[in-house]
């Protein structure tokens, strides 16, 4: 196998694995938190502690795999995954398991980041680097969808506990085959930004941890400290990064028209369609009173097309900017939205299927070109900072519309069929109104002439066309 192989083999196989890893609570939630004896606060922490260390560390990752090394980054990164992995297996309560998907988010972070950016310098070519991100946006819809129905067989087999096993044994294996991958890395010197790390660490994680907590109430003591300490310490860092001569992130790239356009849609995709589906399983069980297994099959409508479309999108026409790839999907993605808005107490699964399968086709497009824009919208020494970023985005958005969610779905904490499917109507209106403001976004920001960007952040590309 030639290094360009073993380098796509990884970096797919490693975002499969943490978006199994990710997904793995949403199909047996009432098994996995019977058998943590965990309340209705636990039960949220169980969903949500995982998008802490990725939010927290995707963006450190990417600098850091572009300083220090892409594939080192990458073997520590599956290591730290596998070691998370273990430790949720064997957590005796909720407290350790929390802290056990945090540290899953972390080492996911590090795989994702480095991962992608790993791809942008085995496949420097246009052609086969659409191919090879095409392949990484598959890999994202297929670890969703294996995800749910993966944890929902192993728990029906023998254990919730069995599919964080499995995880744990596919970081190893990761971190084994990486290490014959080739190292790359920026050409300048690596020095790293501790102050900024510090302070976008904390602050990202305090903001989700008010986020997380704030379902359960938004004026008690503790949400409201965790809220505004996560806001004051992400202007904190915003304010070390303007004046730091070795900033984690230069911030002028937000005035890079490409930049700011796959960013836009990852904040979109991840507050749009990803906050939707994190809602489906639980929903479509409470409400409707589907089995565990179905949900999790019904997830696969929405995953399945967006596998094979990602695969397949390398072969849109070349004259479709990403651009224009990124916004028309996410007008796509709106519509399969608007599709399951109309549910009634009485809806079986087959009333989902239209809307997920359109939303899926177009999911995978959106994941290939986020794949594809977010490297190429920075300088080819940033790749990894490229990747860490967009994808940092993507699980901000999660984070910030799984809340939305909540409080639109039953915003009097009521859980009776007809409220959560009334809720649930809302919440299509919504979601599909986020993916639509974030193509009007897309296709607005993508438009500002590429002249207006400095001379010393533009892409040979950008600097071409001026």
């Amino acid at each position: 196998m030639d290094h360009a192989r073993r380098t796509l083999l990884s970096a797919t196989l490693g975002t499969l694995a943490v978006l199994v890893a990710f997904t793995a609570p949403l199909a047996n939630l009432n098994q996995t938190a019977a058998g943590l004896d965990a309340g209705a606060s636990g039960r949220t922490w169980i969903l949500s502690s995982m998008s802490i260390g990725l939010g927290a560390f995707l963006l450190t990752a990417g600098r850091v795999a572009d300083d220090f090394g892409r594939r080192r980054t990458f073997v520590a990164g599956a290591g730290v995954l596998a070691v998370g992995s273990v430790f949720a297996a064997i957590a005796p309560d909720v407290l350790v398991f929390v802290l056990a998907r945090v540290l899953q988010g972390v080492g996911g972070a590090a795989v994702i980041a480095a991962g992608l950016a790993m791809l942008a310098t085995a496949f420097p070519g246009v052609p086969e680097r659409a191919r090879a991100t095409g392949l990484w946006g598959a890999s994202v819809g297929a670890g969703i969808a294996v995800g749910p129905i993966l944890s929902t067989w192993l728990g029906r087999w023998h254990s919730w506990r069995d599919v964080y096993v499995v995880v744990a044994a596919a970081g190893v294996g990761l971190a084994l085959t990486a290490t014959r991958c080739p190292e790359s890395r920026a050409s300048h010197g690596a020095r790293l930004d501790v102050p900024g790390v510090v302070l976008l660490a904390g602050g990202t994680s305090a903001l989700l941890a008010g986020l997380t907590e704030g379902r359960e109430g938004w004026t008690r003591p503790l949400v409201l400290v965790l809220l505004a300490a996560g806001v004051l310490l992400l202007a904190a860092f915003v304010t070390v990064e303007r004046r730091s001569d070795h900033a984690m992130i230069d911030l002028t790239l937000f005035r890079r028209p490409a930049f700011a356009a796959v960013t836009a849609a990852a904040l979109a995709t991840g507050a749009g369609i990803i906050a939707l589906l994190s809602f489906v399983s639980g929903f479509a069980g409470v409400a409707l009173g589907l089995a565990p297994t179905t949900t999790a099959w019904l997830m696969l409508a929405w995953s399945g097309p967006s596998v094979v479309s990602a695969v397949i999108s390398r072969r849109l026409p070349h004259h479709w900017t990403g651009r224009a790839r990124m916004g028309g999907a996410l007008v796509v993605i709106a519509v399969g939205q608007l599709m399951l808005w109309g549910v009634d107490v009485g809806s079986g699964p087959g009333r989902f299927v239209p809307g997920l399968l359109l939303a899926g086709v177009a999911t995978g497009v959106l994941n290939a070109a986020l794949g594809r824009e977010s490297v190429a919208s920075v300088p080819p020494a940033q790749a990894g900072l490229g990747s860490g970023a967009n994808n940092t985005a993507r699980y901000l958005g999660s984070a910030i519309g799984v809340t939305i969610v909540s409080v639109v779905a039953a915003p009097s904490g009521a859980a009776t069929s007809a409220t959560l499917v009334d809720g649930w109507n809302h919440v299509a209106l919504v979601t599909a109104g986020v993916s639509l403001l974030g193509a009007l976004v897309v296709l607005l920001v993508g438009e500002r002439r590429a002249t207006a960007v400095p001379a010393e952040i533009r892409s040979p590309q950008e600097a071409d066309a001026a």
